[in-house]
Order: C-alpha cells, then structure tokens, then sequence
C-alpha cells in the first residue's frame, strides 16, 4: 500500500516522473507480454516475466473531457516476484490518462479537474487499504491457475535440472494466473512466457499469432541445454495448431517434453490426438471444479483417432501426484508401438542391399537382401507391419530448382512414406528434407571398367632386369676397363702410349658383352686375368636374361588404364555413366571447381550419362563390356556386378579402379523430426555393431572375391607376331640409324 501512496503523490508533485513510473508497469494489447531469456539461472521470475522496457501507447482525447486508452489497459506493480493488481491502480489509470495523450489538454477549469482527480484517488487509495485485491471469477481463462500445480508436479516427477520452462498462452489467462503458474513451475534455469492475444473480433486470432510465438521460443530453444514447454489453451484448434507449428521446426524434437494445460473434456480433444501423438507430450486435463482435479494422459502414437487417450497420473491439491499403475511420466511410446501399425516404406533396387520381385498384379512387392533382413528385425523389434512402395521415378531423390524433392527423400519428404529403406547416401542438402538414422555402412566412388585383351609388352626385353641391375652391370664394364688401364699403367707403360690400345680393350668388353668372340694373342696375364673376370660375369647375366626373357614373352598383360577420374576425362573417346537421381548428381550440380567441375562439364559434350540402379546389368554386358562406357559407382555397387558376370561367364572380364573418391555413409531415412528415427537408430546401432549387416553382405555377393583382385598378366603359349615384339626392332633400327648417321659423319670428317 506504501507503493500505491507513493504513486500518488508524485503524480501530483512530478507528472512527468509518474508517467516514467507507470512504464516500468505491464500493458498488453495485442501481442505477447515477454520473451526474455534469464542470463543467470537464479534470476528473478519477475525479471524473466517482464522486459527491460516497455512501451506505454498514447490516443487522442475524446470530446466532453473524457479519456480513454485504445484497448484494454491494466497495470501490475512487479514488487519482489509478485504482482499485486488492485482497484487502486485502475483508478490511478483514470488519473493519469490525461498526461498520456499526444498534445498538453487545455481543461478551462483546471482546479476542478485537480480536485476530482485526487477525490478519486483518495478513495482508490481507501478501497485499497480496506478490501485490498478484487475477487477474480474463476472460469474459462483460469485454467493455469486451475492445473498450473499439476504441472508443477508433473514437471517436479519427470526433473531435469539443466532445463528452461517456456510458458505459452492463448491470452485467455490472467495476470494473477501467470505469475502464480511461473512462481509454482520448476524452472531452475528460467521462465519464458509468450501470449498471444489478438485483437477483438477475430475468431482463431490467437492461432494466427502462433508463428511469431514460434520464432522467440526456438531464440529461447538455441540459447539453453534444454526447454520444457508448457502451452495453456481450452481451445482445441490452438493446442492443434501449436503442436504442429512445434514439430515441423525442430521445437518438438522428441527430447523437448510438452505439457499442455486445458479445461476441455477428453470427448472435445479428439481434434489434437495426431499431434500429440506423435510429441512427448503429457495432456493435463482439469475437471474445472473447486478445488480442481486434474488427469494426465498420454496419445499413442499411430492409434486410431477415435482411440481414447492412456491415462497415466492423476492430481488432486490433497493427494498430489499419483501415477497409474505400470505407468510412467513421458514414456517412450516409441519404444515400441502399441497398436502394431502398418507403416509404407519407399524402396527402389539397390543390388546388393536390396534385391525387389514382383508379386503380381495388385501384390505388394517382395523384397530379399541384407536391408530387408534389417526392416524385418526393425519390424520385430517395434511392432509394425509395412507396405513396400516404389518411387516413380525409380530415384533416390534430388532437390530441383522448385524446391521440390524427387524419389524416395520426396516421398517421406511429402509424408507419402513413413520411412525410406535405401540405404541412403548422407549428405547435407538432403538432412534439411529427412532425418538420418544411424551409419549403416561406409563406402566409396571407384570406376569400373571392362579389362583389355591379353597382349604381349612390346617393350618386355627390358623387363627381364631392373633399372639397377643394367645401371650395375654398365658400372662392371667401366671397372673392368679402368682396372685394365692401371695394371697396364703400371706394368707396361709403352702400352698406354697409342689411344687404340685403348679403344681396342673397350671393344673387346663389348665384343664379351654381346656374346661375341674375341682374341687373347699377345695378351699379358693380367690382361687374360679381367678378361676371364668379365666374361663370367657377362655369362651368369646373359643365362639369366635368356631365360627371364623367354618366360616374359609367353606372359600376356592385361590392360586396365582407367585407374582414376583424370585418366578417364582425358580418354576422349570414353562415355561416364553415373547412377541417376543420386548424392553423385546432387554432388555434380552443386560442386563449382575442380576435377567435379569437370565431370560436370563432361555432360554437355555427350561423354555423362546417368542410368538407374534397374538397368545395371544391361549397361554392363551392351556399354562397359565394349569398353566404350565406363561406370562410376559405389564399390559396393561394382563388386556386385563383376561377381555377377564371373558367376555367368566364369572369368573376370571387368576391373575396380585402385583410386577411391567421394566417402559416403549410408542410413535409413525418416521424416524430418520423426521420433520414429531415434527408435530405428537404437535398432539400427545393434545390428551393425554385432556385425551382422557386414555378415549380410558377404553372403549375398557369391564369387566376390574372384574378380576384386583378379591378376593383370596371364600366361599363353601361342605364337609370337610383330605387334608383340616391335619394341625389339625398334630399338634394332634405331641403333642402325645411329650407327649409319656416325659413319657419315667420320666420312665428312675425314674428306674435310
């Protein structure tokens, strides 16, 4: 009552110090009363409820001195956490709107206005300090106050310490309520309380205004470790339309628990069943009695929506909290599904992941490989039974200009499928359409080309030693030669005088070399000493090369150029085929440099063709078997099809390039915020790390091992031709050009 005197006098003493009085006081209009996010855990609720500033609207005056704000006005004094609303202040109101208009009002007799003025304020002070605070009906509009402590204790049971409360109402309840409802919330790290309140008049206004609700809470949901929403509404489209405005933006995301708050039966809440069903939500119904009792339920996911709600607790203010029996508070109803749904998988053949029959005309589809192993454990262990349904493009799915998704991601995309089998390639621009679940596997981008026929390596006469072995045996040479000329320095000086002596001991080497003879007349024993020396050398390497030689040329190499994406974009004459409506053509569209780019670039000179997963095995045996096409695939992809062709044919007529590009992971897809794709992971996670999956895969590729490593040389016995041994001549002719071109030059020499 101190605060409401003080009011009063300044307003007489300072007007304009109580006009900045009255703005640090709540009003509202139309839109939310606060979003304000604590800084520190322990700061007031007060201060979590109110904004720093606020803003105080002004009207024109209205004809015969009356005044008048536009709207309702009410104020509150915000005094240690409560707020204390009370006849006084209204009439402080009255008193004070003049001050509140545009202009300054010219009142003729200004003495009078002063002495009604502090009348009514001396009575507003009187009723204030007799009665203290007016009665509020109780009703439609007080439903917080009626199940603001069920909450409480829902939210005390189910504690999570790290959590802010974000508070949601359809402007329907009061002050009181709301400050009550925050002071009784367990909110350790803060309050946020948003309100939409339309303008009179507009029917559903309340969820028009849902979206900028929206926006401040997901401001409050990035800034904290965790939020606990708790939206007051007795109608039903509200609650609707809230909850799914919250799921399709991540809000609702199923760590975030909602608590909805309403006084409508359960026969009127039919409408929200979808909604929250598919949330981790609780709904606190309050019978509307005094004093009040309040239900807890629960909505199953994918039960009929004429299915009554699971009631889980009950609340009474004698009893509390009391859970039904084999109950819990927010249960996971993902765990397993309850009424054993039947949900749609989109699916497309994925050799060998998954491998699709038909069953007939107007039969569901019937899938083999290791993902439908996968679906049927996920089946099993979730209780749900599913369709298969194929995407019409037969595609993955890609993002078209539009903003659109094609295949199976814009079937669970446009909620035509609960789930896509895949396995999915996990990119970026695809999670902002679909929720991953857990790796499945890891693979690689490899070409896959047809092998070359056997042939003989021209230049295999080399091969029979390496680089070193000719780099040592010309060192031999040298050595025997410069041990030649030190004995013959030393013990025959006069032998070293003619350069030809010289040059005769070097052609003798040679002459030992190439298996030629020579002459040992007139030789000294030392000389006969290194000559011996070499020619055992020379022989022990000419055996060996011989005969090295000779199994070299019955060996037949296989040719296998496509090693990596350079060596196929610079072969002209070779057409890439990639897999249509996939993450490699999401990737081509987006990539804007490099070796990509130029992939990319490939398409518009003919030489990129794109083909679905279903037409693998008429590309290989009528493109790639040619050696016209290359394809370029998912390794996994490529083992499938060289095991496939070994098994028929029974040789490897087909290679994996060594060099390995674009890593994928591979999951399921649900859709975009789905609880189901948590429960699916969890799954998921314990198949793939029991080594099951990789178990799958092995036994559904037979022969794979065959063709993975197969050798590069193979072993003939035919006939030698030109083409095989033209390296020989080659190197024959060009030593006689040598020759021929160092004959023609001594002649010249010689003449001039």
């Amino acid at each position: 009552m101190l605060l409401h005197l003080t009011f009063v006098i300044t307003f007489f003493v300072c007007p304009h110090k109580a006009k900045q009085m009255v703005r640090m006081y709540h009003t509202q209009l139309t839109h939310k009363k606060a979003s304000h996010i604590p800084s520190e855990p322990n700061q007031s609720l007060a201060n979590a409820y109110f904004p720093n500033q606020w803003s105080f609207p002004r009207v024109p005056c209205r004809r015969g001195g009356a005044w008048r704000l536009r709207g309702s006005l009410w104020l509150s004094f915000r005094f240690k956490s409560a707020h204390f609303p009370s006849l006084a202040t209204a009439c402080c109101c009255l008193a004070l709107a003049p001050h509140l208009c545009q202009g300054r009002v010219t009142v003729p007799r200004m003495s009078a206005w002063v002495g009604n003025s502090l009348t009514v304020c001396c009575v507003a002070l009187l009723a204030s300090l007799s009665i203290g605070e007016a009665p509020r009906p109780r009703g439609r509009g007080e439903t917080l106050e009626a199940a603001g402590a069920a909450a409480a204790a829902v939210l005390a049971r189910a504690w999570q310490p790290h959590c802010c409360v974000i508070l949601l109402t359809d402007g329907t309840a009061s002050t009181h309520a709301v400050v009550k409802g925050v002071q009784q919330l367990p909110a350790p790290w803060g309050t946020t309380v948003l309100e939409t309140r339309p303008a009179r008049g507009i029917p559903n206004g309340s969820v028009a205004l849902l979206g900028g609700a929206l926006r401040h809470a997901l401001m409050v949901r990035r800034a904290s470790w965790c939020v606990v929403v708790v939206v007051v509404s007795d109608n039903p489209s509200f609650l609707t339309k809230w909850a799914e405005l919250a799921i399709e933006s991540g809000l609702l995301a199923w760590p975030t628990r909602l608590v909805a708050l309403t006084g409508l039966p359960t026969t009127r809440l039919h409408r929200i069943h979808l909604a929250y069903s598919h949330a981790n939500a609780v709904l606190v119904v309050s019978d509307g009695n005094t004093p009040p009792r309040c239900g807890v339920w629960v909505h199953q996911p994918f039960s009929p929506s004429n299915a009554r709600a699971a009631r889980v607790a009950s609340w009474s203010p004698l009893r509390g909290l009391s859970l039904a029996s084999q109950q819990t508070l927010f249960p996971d109803k993902f765990h397993k599904l309850a009424w054993g749904p039947t949900l749609v998988v989109a699916a497309e053949e994925y050799p060998p992941h998954v491998l699709i029959n038909e069953a007939g005309p107007g039969r569901d589809y019937i899938l083999t490989g290791p993902m439908e192993k996968l679906l049927s454990i996920l089946s099993a262990q979730l209780n749900f039974t599913y369709t298969i349904k194929r995407p019409p493009d037969g595609s993955w799915g890609v993002l078209l200009e539009d903003g659109s998704w094609t295949g199976m991601v814009g079937m669970v995309n446009r909620k035509e499928a609960d789930m896509g089998l895949g396995p999915f390639a996990v990119t970026t621009i695809r999670a902002t359409a679909v929720d991953y679940t857990r790796t499945i596997l890891v693979d690689y981008g490899r070409i896959l080309a047809g092998s070359g026929k056997p042939e003989v390596d021209p230049w295999g006469f080399l091969l029979p030693f390496t680089p070193g072995v000719w780099l040592a045996f010309l060192a031999a040479m040298a050595a025997a030669l410069a041990a030649t000329a030190v004995l013959a320095s030393c013990t025959a000086p006069q032998l070293m005088a003619p350069p030809s002596w010289l040059n005769g001991r070097a052609l003798m080497f040679t002459r030992v070399a190439l298996q030629q003879d020579v002459s040992a007349r007139g030789m000294r024993w030392w000389e006969r000493l290194v000559l011996g020396a070499w020619m055992v050398l020379t022989l022990v390497l000419m055996r060996s090369y011989a005969g090295t030689l000779m199994s070299l040329l019955a060996v037949r190499q296989i040719p296998q150029p496509f090693q990596d994406l350079r060596r196929l974009l610079d072969e002209p004459d070779v057409t890439m085929v990639w897999e249509a409506g996939s993450m490699y053509v999401q990737f081509l569209m987006a990539v804007t440099s490099g070796i990509f780019r130029e992939v990319r670039e490939a398409e518009g000179l003919g030489r990129l063709v794109f083909v679905k997963t279903t037409d693998y095995n008429r590309v290989l045996d009528q493109m790639v078997r040619r050696g016209t096409h290359a394809f370029v695939g998912e390794y996994l992809s490529s083992r499938v099809l060289m095991a496939n062709d070994f098994s028929a044919s029974g040789q490897c007529d087909f290679y994996a390039s060594r060099a390995k590009f674009l890593p994928f992971m591979f999951a399921m897809v649900g859709r975009r915020y789905s609880p189901l794709v948590p429960a699916l992971s969890a799954r998921i996670g314990a198949v793939t790390e029991a080594g099951l999956y990789d178990s799958w895969l092995d036994a559904a590729i037979p022969n794979d091992t065959s063709c993975v490593a197969a050798p590069t040389k193979v072993t003939v016995t035919s006939s030698l031709g030109l083409v095989n041994l033209w390296g020989m001549f080659t190197l024959l002719g060009s030593g006689a050009a040598v020759a021929g071109l160092t004959f023609v030059g001594e002649v010249l020499a010689y003449r001039l």
